[in-house]
C-alpha cells in the first residue's frame, strides 16, 4: 500500500500528472521535450521527474547525453487493480445517489 500511496501523491500534482499523460500518449520522451511543454524551468522538471521515478511511475534511460523517460506499465496496472478492487464501493454510492435523485423526481 505504501507504494500506491506514493503513486497517488506523485500524481496529485497537476504538472506531474500532465507529464505522465503525455508519456502515455506519446511514449518515451526526452527530458527536453517535457521542459518545453511544462512552461517551467529545466531544474523544476527534473525535480518533478525525480518524484515520478521515486514513486515508481516512470523509468529513465540514458542515450548518449540525453535522458529518456517513459511510463512504467506495472505502475499503471497497480492503479487500475486498486480502482477495480474498489469499484463495488463506488458503485454502491452511485446507486444510492441515483435512487435519491429518482425519489426527488417523483
Amino acid at each position: 500500500m505504501t507504494r500506491l500511496t506514493d503513486t497517488f501523491a506523485a500524481l496529485a500534482d497537476q504538472t506531474r500528472l500532465a507529464m505522465v499523460e503525455r508519456m502515455m500518449a506519446e511514449g518515451e520522451l526526452p527530458a527536453g521535450a517535457l521542459v518545453q511543454d511544462a512552461h517551467i524551468s529545466g531544474p523544476a522538471v527534473s525535480r518533478h521527474l525525480k518524484v515520478l521515478r521515486n514513486a515508481g511511475l516512470v523509468q529513465q534511460r540514458a542515450e548518449g547525453t540525453r535522458r529518456l523517460y517513459s511510463v512504467r506499465p506495472e505502475a499503471l496496472r497497480a492503479i487500475s487493480n486498486w480502482t477495480m478492487d474498489h469499484r463495488s464501493f463506488w458503485q454502491a454510492g452511485l446507486d444510492r445517489l441515483e435512487a435519491m435523485l429518482n425519489e426527488e423526481d417523483t
